[in-house]
């Protein structure tokens, strides 16, 4: 064998309690699991001592927004230092494929507070598959710092086949959306995403949404939206998303699948008696959450939907005249924006965590309520200053969780972990950096909400199913080497809101097929990253 890890504290993904054993690797997979006393220990050309340590399948980060991270660099020790190798792109119904040149540009302008303007990226890709092909010969034919899989983004396949009007889709224009969806799929996407306060993805009527759902459950394919709201009427919202895959025959993952906003508060027991009734009856739901009260996600976003009707350079003239600009403040502020979840914003709970223009940075890691007081003038000035200074590139935190309701949820016999991690800005989220060890430090060895066995399921074993990967998510023999070696007793999220991109702790080792991406807690140039694709009925690669 190539390599024997020694006296391990096995955590196998399944649940069940730890063992201690060797596990020996050949060619990428493990090839042997021998625990004490059975019988005489594998030798391979390397071994590694792993006593002490508790060995894992590779997390898997079901939300992900690293779609031009992977491309534009290779060490990403955001992600790979955590010990995840694989994340699930194409989150929120925004992303690069499918486009044409059109659409491209214009989605580069709605996400760069997520991904950047991607003037440093090539984008020679316009299908699904270009896009998966371009992660696997990135870096000169090496690939990618860790696996990826792909969903389609729904409002991009909106803007292509309808644009960015709030209306309904004409037969034709669904047709076309419908086409689309299945090219990706049969290209190797796993799903569809959607991001329902985002435009234009957010002017989608149900049965619109219904019809693409159909079309991803004919490749076996599964629904994953960040639906119409996570505030006021946030039951509705999930209620909404349950009937609608029931009808459509399609599996369900929600999206960082919160209670916020003070209306929410000790309401996750409802959401969860809502999933448990629609289990039971035989839905096929799963979910993700991560480990974090607050949120993150772009300024703009918090406009209502009429504002950002016509893609951003709309938008921009919407605010540049005064009238307009009052309306939209109004609503923002005193209604409720649908942007906003329905709930009036709170400028003393929105934090700028990044901006696109270096002469704003002054703005970063105040409130806006906080920079309005310094300027002396009201919040929304200050806000629609950043907006139009900035292009709609400004990020912001948006502190409105629970943490009853973060502990609750996460206890769930569906959940899995997703770090919704926005790498961009001069003070990302924490959870970009430290979503997984911040479940095994804090609520597993901390709090103990959850088992050690309980946590590893939840991060591999529960999204490979989901994935329909059939050789992840476990450590068994003859499954792919992808495996995590931390240390239970030190493993913690180092990042945190002051030093967001502090790596974490506790996790010395980290392989993927077999190679060592992280090694005595150092990255090394390894490149073992590669698309996986779904072929209907599993997802390989």
């Amino acid at each position: 064998m190539d390599l024997v890890i020694r006296d391990a504290r096995v955590v196998d993904g399944t649940g069940a309690p730890s063992y201690r054993a060797d596990v020996g690797i050949t060619d990428g997979r493990i090839t042997e699991i021998r625990g004490e006393g059975d019988g005489p220990r594998p030798t391979a050309a390397r071994t590694l001592d792993a006593d002490g340590l508790a060995l894992s399948p590779g997390f898997i980060d079901m939300h992900a927004h690293s779609d031009l991270a992977l491309l534009r660099d290779p060490d990403h020790s955001a992600k790979a230092a955590q010990g995840v190798t694989l994340e699930v792109l194409g989150q929120d119904g925004l992303s690069y494929a499918p486009a044409d040149d059109r659409t491209l540009a214009e989605v580069r302008r709605s996400i760069a507070g997520w991904n950047g303007d991607g003037s440093d990226i090539d984008f020679d890709w316009r299908t699904v598959g270009g896009y998966l092909d371009r992660l696997d010969r990135n870096f000169g034919g090496q690939g990618i710092a860790v696996n990826a899989a792909y969903l389609i983004p729904q409002g991009t396949v909106r803007m292509l086949a309808v644009g960015w009007d709030d209306r309904p889709a004409t037969d034709a224009e669904l047709d076309r959306m419908k086409e689309l969806v299945a090219q990706g799929m049969a290209e190797g996407a796993v799903g569809m995403s959607s991001g329902l306060t985002y435009t234009p993805g957010m002017y989608a009527k149900d049965a619109e949404l219904t019809e693409l759902c159909r079309v991803v459950a004919a490749h076996d394919g599964y629904y994953c939206p960040h639906h119409r709201s996570y505030g006021a009427g946030a039951l509705q919202a999930y209620e909404e998303m349950v009937q609608l895959t029931r009808d459509a025959g399609c599996p369900l993952h929600l999206a960082h699948a919160t209670m916020n906003f003070g209306v929410n508060k000790g309401k996750a027991p409802e959401l969860l008696s809502l999933l448990d009734k629609a289990l039971a009856a035989g839905a096929d739901i799963s979910l993700d959450t991560y480990p974090y009260t607050p949120g993150c996600t772009t300024l703009v976003a918090m406009l209502p939907s009429w504002a950002n009707e016509g893609g951003p350079e709309s938008v921009l003239t919407r605010l540049a005249d005064g009238e307009t600009a009052e309306r939209i403040r109004h609503v923002v502020e005193v209604v409720g924006s649908d942007g906003c979840h329905g709930v009036p914003i709170e400028w003393d709970r929105i934090e700028i965590s990044g901006v696109g223009s270096p002469d704003l940075s002054g703005y970063v890691g105040r409130t806006v309520a906080e920079s309005a007081r310094l300027r002396g003038e009201e919040p929304w000035v200050t806000a629609r200053r950043l907006l139009v200074e900035d292009r709609l590139g400004t990020t912001i935190l948006q502190h409105v969780g629970h943490e009853e309701n973060v502990r609750q949820i996460m206890r769930h016999r569906v959940h899995t972990g997703g770090s919704d991690g926005i790498l961009q800005g001069d003070k990302p989220h924490p959870r970009a950096y430290g979503t997984f060890p911040q479940y095994l430090g804090r609520y597993v060895r901390e709090l103990g909400i959850l088992t050690l066995e309980e946590c590893v399921a939840h991060l591999t074993s529960r999204p490979a199913a989901r994935l329909r990967l059939p050789d992840r998510g476990y450590v068994r023999e003859g499954y792919r080497a992808d495996l995590v070696l931390f240390d239970p007793a030190t493993v913690a999220a180092g990042s945190t809101f002051d030093e967001p991109r502090t790596l974490p702790v506790g996790l010395p080792h980290v392989l993927i097929d077999g190679r060592f991406v992280i090694e005595d807690g150092r990255r090394t140039s390894v490149l073992a990253g590669r698309s996986v694709r779904s072929t209907g009925g599993t997802t390989t690669g």
